[in-house]
Formats: C-alpha cells, structure tokens, sequence
C-alpha cells in the first residue's frame, strides 16, 4: 500500500514501507528510515519542486551506518528545493514572456520620440498635431495625437531598435478615434525598415506593412492591411469592415510564423487565415495547361432541341395581328372622299411569335470543358513569406478632407496576449466613461441647437411683426400724405 505525504511544494509517495514516528519526521524531511534501501530515484518538473519517490526520500545516504538524517539539514535541504524551484519559475516565465519592440502612449517626452516629417510644408498642405485627449475621453490625461486642420496631409514617425520577424509572430496594434465623424480619410500605421528621412517621409517613402481603416464616402469603409514584398505592394483580397462611429477603437494585425494572420478590433477577431490565400503575393501555384485543347468530340451542350417537337401545322400561317372585329364604320365616312374604309387592327390573341423548338437535358453532356492544370514553372515557394527582414519604424501617413482623427497606444510585439492585456488595460479602462462622455457631448448639442432654433423662430416672428408694422405705418404715412394732397388741392380751387 502506498502512503502519500505532502509538505511544502513537495510530494513523497512511499512505496510498501512502514512510516515513521511523529518524533522521527520533519517537514523538510522524514528521519529514521531503515537503512539500507536502494538510493531513490526523482523526476523534478520546471514549475514545480516535485519528486516521486519509490525507493526513498530525496537525498538518503546509503551508507549503513548513517541511520538518520538531522532536522536542520532537512530543512536547509528543504529550502534549498524552494529556491531551486524560484529560479525554475523565474526561467519559464522569462522563456514565455513576449518581447515588445515598440510601445508608444504618448505621454510626456513623446515628441523627442516622433519626427515630424516636413513632407508637404512647401506647398502649405502640411497638417499640425495636437497632443490631446479629444473632445470625449474616459481620461482626460490618457492623452494622444490629433489631426487638426481639414484638407491636409499628415506625416509623424519614430524609429525603435531594427529586428527581423524571421521565426516569430509579429503583433502590430494602435487604437483610433474619428470625432469629426470622418467623411473621408484614412486612420493606418506604417512599419517601415531600412534606412528612411524622417523629416521627408511621405506617401512615396516605401514601407514594410500597411495597416488600419481607411473611409471615403458610401464605397470604402474597411480594414486596409497592405504588406509590401519585392517592392510590390499586395493589397489583402479579403473586405474587413471597419468602425465608422465617432469612439476609440483597437486594431490589432497578428502575423504569424506559419503564414496565418489574423485581425482584430476591439480585442475581437473579425478575419483570419492564410497569407498564401489572401494576398497574392506569390504566383499561383498551379495555372491552367496553356497547351491543352478541348476535344473535338467533346460535348458540353448542357440541353439540345427534343427531337419529338415538331412544328404545328399551319403555325406560321397564324396572323401577327387581326381585324379588330368590334370596329364599326364611322356614319359620316365618305369612301369618295376618305377612302375605302378598313378596320383597324389589334394583336391577335392566337399568335404565339416564332415557333421555337423545346429543349430537353443532352444525355451526353460532359460538362464544361477546362484545361488541366499543371504546375507554374515560375512559382517557387517562399517559407519566410510571412516575415519582414528589416522593421525599424512606425510612421502614419495620410490624407483627410476633414481633421479630426486621434491615434493613441501603439504596440509591436511578438506576444498577441500582451497585445491584448496592453488594450484591455488602455482602451479597456476607460471606453464605457469615453462613451458616456459622447453620449453627454451629443446630449449638450442637441439640447443647443434646439435653444438655437427656438432662437431663429422668435427672431423670425419678430421680424415678421416689424415687417407689419413698418407696413402699417407706411399705410399711415400714405393716407395722411393723400390727405395733405387732397387739402392742397382744396385750397387751390
């Protein structure tokens, strides 16, 4: 029978063995074992100071003549097992931590972290950035950066330490706010690699990943995801609608090692996949045999004529239109002078237009004829189609008709469940407030522009009364200057 004990994190499972007196444990360890049993075997977890024990407690001498082991070494043995089993968890967890090679929220010091590019400024189409909160916040002092002048172009980037996403999955994640209620415009983020001029970056300047939403009018309202391999810039094929309301939301892009990506808003996914199915970003690696020529005998006639229809006979005799037989002549029509009368026509209802054969299903239908495919002699596969080699900034690049558009705590990391904790500890926090901030806000509006319209009716009423009164008094002015008249002609007779 096997007796179980646990003291601490430990466990000692003895096999067929006699326990020992209270006098003769410890928590470190039991004393006064037998001597003389085989040296006992252990297997110890990463997590966990665990060891199953058959033959023994952990560390018993086999010498015969030690017969028992102190308390004190037990429990200096015991602890020494705690620390080991600190050190092992301290290990896991730096093994598992995710690495983040980019975190911004914008808090005080930002701007010795962003360049403004100079992009535009000659032509005076140069947009400026406010650092803020926005209009509606859940946090005043969670503050970002702002689009203020409509008609603009906006270009602000920062650089942070070069990596490869080579063998590891790649997170990109930012949240945006439209308060203008965006018309048209964009609300992306670009990592860019190699060597760029931050003070001339631009809507030319060549990038890695494009990522965000992008709305312009009725037609497009979704979630651009661009990734740029051989100087090509391959558009997702998949349409991912994006957030059109006036409130922060999070988009999040994972990339992964095994050419799967997904995106997410607001911590949910809404597209997932293939890399390989959804950009073509490689050539297709089958293609249709340009040789391949359908056979001559080869039917794809789905329906021929029925060879049992025949043509009614005297079909094509039936008249298109007839005599309209409740036609009558008029009474006063003339034939010497109007002619010889004849009734008008109307469709006839026997008429069935030009006959037509039926058809029946072809019995020897094979279908629709298709060149086979073969292999594309220009594929060649690309295992690192998923990785960047260079990635060394982050800049946003775009155009609005109206300003507006806030951008707040970006991340880059290769941990999608950082990703995640950062947005539910940022964007999470404080979205019901910023919520009932903007339901606060449009409250205040609307209560304004009804005191407003109220306004315009009294001041129209009030016109309208002056307008009555200037024309009664012009009515008086008129009567008083007709009498005036009438005096004067008075007196002159």
């Amino acid at each position: 029978m096997a007796h179980t004990r646990h003291c601490g994190s430990r466990t000692y499972a003895h096999l067929h063995r006699p326990q020992p007196s209270e006098s003769q444990t410890t928590c470190g360890e039991p004393t006064g074992w037998v001597s003389g049993n085989p040296k006992p075997t252990r297997s110890r977890s990463a997590a966990t100071d665990t060891y199953n024990t058959t033959r023994g407690p952990p560390g018993l001498r086999s010498d015969r003549k030690l017969r028992q082991v102190s308390t004190g070494m037990a429990i200096r043995r015991g602890t020494s097992y705690a620390v080991a089993a600190l050190f092992a968890l301290a290990s896991v967890a730096a093994a598992v931590a995710g690495e983040v090679f980019f975190q911004e929220k914008f808090e005080d010091g930002w701007e010795s972290r962003w360049v403004k590019s100079e992009w535009k400024k000659d032509e005076n189409m140069a947009g400026e950035w406010n650092h803020t909160s926005g209009k509606w916040n859940g946090d005043a002092e969670d503050k970002g950066i702002q689009t203020s002048e409509d008609h603009r172009f906006y270009a602000i980037s920062a650089e942070y330490p070069e990596f490869s996403s080579k063998d590891k999955t790649l997170v990109l994640q930012f949240s945006v706010k439209h308060e203008q209620k965006l018309d048209c415009g964009g609300g992306y983020v670009k990592l860019l690699g190699g060597d760029v001029d931050q003070k001339k970056f631009g809507g030319d300047t060549p990038y890695s990943i494009m990522f965000g939403p992008d709305i312009c009018g009725y037609s497009t309202k979704k979630v651009h995801t661009i990734l740029t391999k051989d100087g090509k810039n391959h558009l997702i094929k998949k349409d991912v609608p994006c957030e059109t309301d006036q409130l922060t939301h999070v988009y999040t892009l994972i990339i992964r090692p095994d050419a799967t990506y997904s995106i997410l808003i607001d911590n949910e996914e809404k597209q997932t996949g293939s890399i390989y199915e959804h950009w073509d970003i490689l050539p297709p690696k089958q293609i249709k045999d340009p040789e391949a020529k359908k056979p001559e005998d080869w039917d794809d006639k789905e329906y021929i004529p029925d060879p049992e229809d025949k043509k009614p006979e005297g079909y094509d005799d039936i008249p298109k239109e007839i005599p309209d037989p409740d036609a009558k002549k008029p009474e006063d029509w003339d034939d010497e002078e109007d002619g010889e009368w004849t009734a008008p026509t109307i469709p006839n209802p026997e008429y069935k237009g030009p006959w037509k054969q039926k058809k029946i299903k072809n019995p020897n239908y094979q279908g629709k004829w298709k060149a086979p495919m073969i292999d594309n002699p220009d594929f060649k596969d690309d295992p690192y189609i998923y990785a960047f080699d260079s990635l060394k900034y982050i800049g946003i690049e775009l155009w609005q008709v109206k300003s507006g558009t806030l951008f707040d705590n970006i991340i880059i990391t290769d941990d999608p469940a950082l990703a995640k904790t950062f947005a539910e500890e940022t964007w999470g926090k404080h979205k019901e407030a910023e919520k009932a901030a903007f339901d606060e806000a449009e409250k205040n509006k609307e209560e304004e522009e009804a005191a407003k319209g109220g306004d315009d009716e009294d001041d129209d009423l009030e016109d309208e009364e002056d307008d009555e009164k200037a024309d009664e008094d012009k009515a008086g002015s008129d009567v008083e200057d007709s009498k005036d008249s009438d005096d004067e002609k008075h007196d002159e007779l």
